[in-house]
């Protein structure tokens, strides 16, 4: 068994009608550019009653139909900003959480002591974030904040920080698969592969995600020299 093997994102997802929420971060084969990619599911209306939205050089969920909204509370975030040079990514308002704490001289992971999962029982969706460090030598640290039991009795936390390897990437998502309730995601980050082409890695990931129930793409390739990056977003609802 090789278990430093790194697998193609889509043999991971092909199959799963529901990995939920995801992040990806990474760097390129050619050791260029540090990846980050973040994908969105919906099962209800609520849910798939959104679009991603970029702001300046940040990135947002917003409805797609304002007037449908039913609860913003747990949808409608930034999901993606930037702190001098750090690039900050995840699944909900954790994000604005971790800017702050930056903002105070403070770390990622003082952040997320103060944040658990989702407050959504009997699911206890947990928070995932990454935060890609470009200042000097590239690093990134992937998290999750997750219910330690089946009834939210306490808040399990793990950091997992990476340097970089060319080809390498960390995936991460909130869901192992469908169900009732929902099984929240086990174990390390997977190992997958990267791609030199952005719009190859793209269209790679945004084709394995279950039709059904994909909502919004984006993915950031950051040049790890000049600090100059380049974007692509896909959104279901257009």
């Amino acid at each position: 068994m090789d278990i430093y093997k790194a697998q193609a994102v889509s043999t991971l997802l092909e199959g799963n009608t529901y990995p939920g929420r995801g992040i990806i971060a990474g760097t390129t084969p050619d050791g260029k550019n540090g990846v980050s990619a973040y994908f969105i599911m919906g099962r209800s209306a609520n849910s798939r009653n959104r679009v991603f939205v970029k702001k300046g050089n940040e990135l947002f969920t917003e409805p797609f139909d304002a007037s449908k909204v039913e609860d913003p509370s747990l949808i409608i975030y930034a999901a993606v900003r930037e702190f001098e040079k750090s690039l900050i990514v995840t699944n909900g308002d954790q994000t604005d959480t971790i800017v702050e704490a930056f903002k105070k001289g403070k770390c990622s992971r003082h952040a997320l002591m103060t944040r658990e999962f989702e407050p959504d029982a009997p699911n206890y969706t947990p928070r995932i974030s990454a935060v890609l460090d470009f200042d000097g030598e590239f690093n990134y640290e992937l998290s999750i904040l997750k219910s330690i039991d089946g009834k939210g009795s306490g808040c399990a936390r793990y950091f997992f920080r990476y340097p970089s390897l060319a080809g390498l990437g960390h995936f991460i998502h909130t869901y192992v698969c469908d169900g009732n309730p929902i099984p929240t995601f086990q174990g390390e980050p997977e190992r997958v592969q990267t791609n030199d082409d952005i719009d190859v890695f793209t269209d790679e990931v945004w084709n394995a995600l279950d039709k059904d129930n994909r909502i919004s793409l984006y993915v950031r390739y950051t040049n790890l020299e000049s600090g100059e990056y380049v974007d692509r977003i896909i959104n279901k609802n257009s």
